[in-house]
């Protein structure tokens, strides 16, 4: 058997990649066309936590690399938000502007549900609350709805919060003040988070270089900016990594940060939304090389997660708020770290990371209570 394998090329190497991973499930449903992946990464610190991202993948392969990716990172932003959840993420493969429809949301939820616990799960990139507000028909473990059925909300708001937290706690550390309204921000991505923070920038009187992939959310901000009274400097996608600005603020798809655009940037950080913004781990040493401060994205963009899993406790918003500000703290310590011990912040990030997962990794008894609200309970 062994020796078929290893003629096999295709199989053992899909083994290979799913090795760091406690479960990977496929998920198939052709009557509504459903195809998905679910990938749970570590449950050490309690069941699994990660949305359901909806893209157009060309192949089954890179949506496989994407959720393994995207749920690694969740059992680092769990970790690093001291939050009692484990990793995990999906995926559907899909068009969200044409592919979606309720029966695909409910048929979903049905393999959501035959963990049992293990995975919950919410809104991601081309998903919407209302998206899982068909999938709640099918299984309890579901958060990040609308406070109508029982959940917090808009999980962009507290995301876009941490990042401002980010961005404070970055000019604290590189200029000897928290204030944002003397500086420039290169912002990549105006979607749900991207157009908060350049909103509250811009309330601050910063100056802005955006860019964007639909021409709507460019003139949104745009006509925001002339209401404050602020020039807003729209550039090519392409442009973005050229601007000479303070800080580049990332807030689209992830994997932007290679060898090419690191040699373009001209800011002293990068600080932004974006999951997985580094195309391979030694990108953090090209930025540390090259003197560009990097806030890792995972403590960067937590602030939806915290949210999301405080739904489990049963929504409290001053409780969010109070925990996605440790950011700025987190975020410090992190700088602090690696700066005295001369290795990047990302391995500074990642030591915090696994000091919590071996101090826990006997301590938690999350499967041993129902935290669950009781409007999330069936009978």
């Amino acid at each position: 058997m062994m020796q078929q394998l290893e003629k096999q090329k295709l199989t053992p190497s899909i083994f290979e990649k799913m090795s760091e991973h406690e479960q990977v499930v496929f998920c198939n449903d052709p009557v509504t066309g459903l195809q998905a992946i679910i990938a749970i990464h570590d449950t050490t610190l309690g069941p699994a936590l990660g949305g359901t991202r909806m893209y157009p993948y060309e192949t089954v392969d890179d949506a496989l690399e994407d959720v393994l990716r995207l749920s690694e990172g969740m059992t680092k932003k769990c970790a690093a938000a001291d939050l009692d959840f484990g990793g995990g993420k999906a995926v559907i493969i899909g068009d969200p502007k044409t592919d979606k429809s309720p029966a695909l949301f409910r048929a979903f939820a049905q393999y959501v549900d035959a963990l049992n616990g293990r995975f919950y799960t919410g809104t991601d990139m081309g998903t919407t609350m209302d998206d899982f507000v068909h999938a709640l028909k099918e299984t309890n473990f579901i958060n990040g709805v609308p406070k109508a059925y029982g959940g917090s909300g808009d999980s962009s708001i507290p995301t876009a919060k941490g990042v401002v937290y980010a961005l404070e706690a970055t000019n604290d550390y590189l200029y000897g003040s928290n204030t944002l309204g003397d500086k420039s921000y290169a912002i990549q991505g105006l979607g749900k988070v991207g157009y908060k923070v350049a909103e509250h920038l811009m309330e601050q009187g910063a100056t802005l270089y955006v860019t964007d992939i639909f021409d709507e959310a460019i003139e949104r901000i745009v006509e925001k900016g002339k209401m404050h009274g602020t020039k807003v400097h729209v550039v090519r996608s392409e442009e973005i990594y050229e601007v000479d600005a303070h800080i580049f603020v990332p807030c689209a798809m992830g994997s932007i940060l290679n060898e090419t655009t690191i040699a373009s940037l001209k800011v002293d950080a990068v600080v932004g939304s974006a999951n997985n913004q580094l195309t391979t781990p030694d990108m953090a040493m090209k930025l540390r090389e090259k003197g560009i401060l990097y806030a890792p994205d995972y403590i960067v963009n937590a602030g939806g997660l915290i949210q999301v899993s405080d739904e489990l406790y049963e929504p409290n918003a001053e409780r969010v708020l109070w925990k996605t500000k440790a950011i700025y703290d987190t975020l410090l310590d992190v700088y602090k770290v690696a700066t005295n011990n001369g290795i990047t912040t990302e391995e500074a990030a990642n030591i915090k990371c696994e000091k919590t997962l071996l101090e826990q990794r006997h301590r938690n008894n999350f499967y041993s209570r129902d935290r669950r609200p009781k409007w999330q309970v069936r009978e």
